[in-house]
């Protein structure tokens, strides 16, 4: 084998153009192992192992530095770059994470795993070392899907300014988590049909030098593009037309659902595991669906990930154009929301916590202070959501329920979103937000006859005395539960409250609890700092009421284990009960 070779670049320059091609076909193997085990990133990274061998044969990393962005195909560059154990050996899978990072390796310069960032952090990269007088090359790797982020467009416009060394290598592989959305497509199209050579060229006019290859997995063309750019002195676009799953007939054929991947059989392509039951993405697909026939204003949002709302290709078709994919690009998703709210439409707007943070001026700017009546569902904001550093869902709560006007909502059940997502599509007078909670959806059967316009109202579901639990979210069942052990262990039957409302207090319900109560914990699945409980301390900072806040840290955690977290945050049903016991 040649890959148990490879420890580093040098080693790939050794071989020759026919051994290249025995090592490419020896990675995709190792590759397939290893996702068909563990799962991952599937279809970006096997259209990537030409190219990412054919850069580390030209350049010389790390003197030449390769930033790749949101990482999604960054496998094969860590096979070469000194990992290729964590691809070989069963035992050592979980040593690197899914996307680059500096922690693992020289040949890494950004932690990455949100799109459409790595030309702008390349040109970056390129500036300091002209300031420093140095030498290399910089090379952006970006895919063709990204290029919708407007961040990818900013920084493309600035490369044009460099008058430097700068490569960017355009991954085209005519998809993006599903397909393409925006005009900028329509002239890559071109571009590919014509070989580069149209006069319309989108890099070009942005003062970009071109170079086309037809076969971005041709090891010998790559190369042979490679070098010709290689220590140029001006920015240039190297534009490789690339096959998504290549290798793997399963993923050539259905890239959407093979652009990341859990567990499978190799044989069949078929998950190791069960169909999962049924989830608020299909539950919120459906709903949508079942509206949209009777209510042709409603519109579903997505920016690249449409089945975070549940719609897959087939109900994709269905809805037709009450289905809006605006490519990468949450703040166009935010400002198109509410230029639809404003022209009387009734957008609903799906993302996952993780990204919706990008759009923090845009929720503010362009939607709340126009007070527009657009809906945000927000997906995996919750500690069981993903856990890598880059995907973390813990940090939307201080950032959305701090902005005035919006309505920041928490559901506990199926139940409750729907009766949310009701509301929130029939007014007209606020923009509100939804949090979905994490962990298994929970359905109670129960009929929820709440008014969710009367505004921060909440809910007490058991009364008791003496504590008052409220629990957020994610963490009602978690009150729940602390509630009836510190009745066993006290004999003292707390009150639980489900607030629904993130983004303000229950100023009435919350001065009755000083009559009969002398302590409130709020339980929250999010950062503490400028979280929900911050908000309910303060109410209660100059009363004799004692205030316990149970929620996270705040602090970058990465492939965490779940259960560790909730106790290193004193956050199972016996801690939060044994810290309520202590003050009584």
């Amino acid at each position: 084998m040649y890959l148990e070779k490879i420890n580093g670049p040098a080693d790939v320059k050794a071989l020759s153009e026919g051994e290249l091609e025995c090592l490419a076909a020896e990675m995709r193997r190792a590759l397939l192992a290893r996702l068909s085990r563990h799962g991952g990133h599937f279809g970006p990274n096997l259209g990537m192992v030409e190219a990412t061998i054919a850069l580390h044969y030209v350049f010389d990393s790390p003197r030449d530095k390769l930033v790749f962005d949101v990482s999604h195909q960054c496998y094969p560059h860590k096979m070469l770059t000194g990992r290729k154990e964590a691809y070989l050996d069963p035992a050592h899978y979980d040593d690197v994470s899914g996307y680059s990072n500096p922690a693992e390796s020289e040949h890494d310069h950004f932690t990455v795993g949100h799109t459409s960032t790595s030309v702008s952090l390349a040109c970056g990269l390129a500036k300091a070392r002209d300031l420093r007088g140095e030498h290399g090359n910089v090379i952006a790797v970006i895919g063709d899907g990204s290029l919708s982020g407007g961040e990818a467009l900013e920084g493309l416009d600035f490369a044009g300014e460099l008058r430097s060394n700068l490569i960017i290598v355009v991954n085209d592989n005519e998809m993006s988590i599903a397909e393409n959305h925006g005009g900028l497509y329509g002239n890559l199209k071109l571009l590919r049909e014509t070989e580069g050579s149209a006069p319309c060229n989108l890099f070009r006019a942005m003062g970009l030098d071109y170079h086309y290859v037809a076969d971005g997995n041709s090891i010998s063309a790559l190369i042979a593009a490679f070098r010709q750019v290689k220590d140029s002195a001006s920015p240039v676009v190297v534009h490789i037309h690339t096959e998504k799953g290549k290798g793997y007939a399963p993923a050539e054929a259905d890239r959407e659902s093979w652009h990341f991947s859990g567990p499978f059989d190799l044989e069949t392509g078929r998950p190791l595991y069960a169909e999962e039951a049924p989830d608020f993405s299909s539950v919120t697909a459906d709903y949508l669906l079942s509206r949209m026939e009777k209510e042709p204003s409603l519109v579903a949002i997505t920016s690249g990930t449409p089945t975070v709302l549940g719609f897959t290709p087939e109900k994709r078709k269905r809805a037709g154009r009450q289905f809006v994919d605006v490519g990468i690009a949450e703040e166009t998703a935010v400002a198109l929301a509410s230029g639809i709210a404003a022209g009387g439409g009734k957008p609903v707007y799906g993302v996952y916590s993780s990204f919706i943070q990008r759009t923090y001026d845009q929720l503010s700017q362009d939607l709340c202070i126009n007070k527009n009546p657009a809906t945000v569902v927000v997906f995996a904001g919750s500690v069981y959501g993903m856990n890598d550093v880059t995907h973390l869902g813990i940090y939307d709560i201080p950032l959305l329920s701090n902005i005035p006007e919006l309505v920041y909502l928490a559901p506990t059940t199926k139940e409750e979103y729907l009766a949310m997502l009701d509301w929130s599509t029939g007014q007209r007078e606020h923009p509100v937000a939804i949090r979905l909670p994490g962990g298994e959806m929970i359905s109670d059967g129960r009929t929820v006859t709440k008014q969710f316009g009367a505004l921060n109202t909440y809910e007490v579901t058991a009364r008791g005395s003496r504590v008052a639990l409220l629990g957020l979210g994610t963490f009602y069942p978690l009150a729940q539960e602390a509630a009836e052990r510190v009745a066993r262990q006290t004999g003292v039957r707390p009150t639980v409250i489900n607030p629904y409302y993130i983004s303000g207090i229950d100023a009435e319900l919350l001065e009755e609890l000083k009559r009969d109560h002398q302590v409130v914990a709020t339980l929250e699945d999010g950062v503490l700092d400028g979280g929900f409980g911050e908000k309910i301390a303060r109410f209660y900072g100059s009363s004799e009421m004692k205030v316990l806040n149970f929620g996270l840290k705040k602090e970058f955690l990465d492939r965490y284990d779940v259960e560790e977290v909730l106790r290193a945050n004193h956050l199972t049903a016996e801690q939060v009960a044994d810290d309520v016991c202590a003050l009584l």
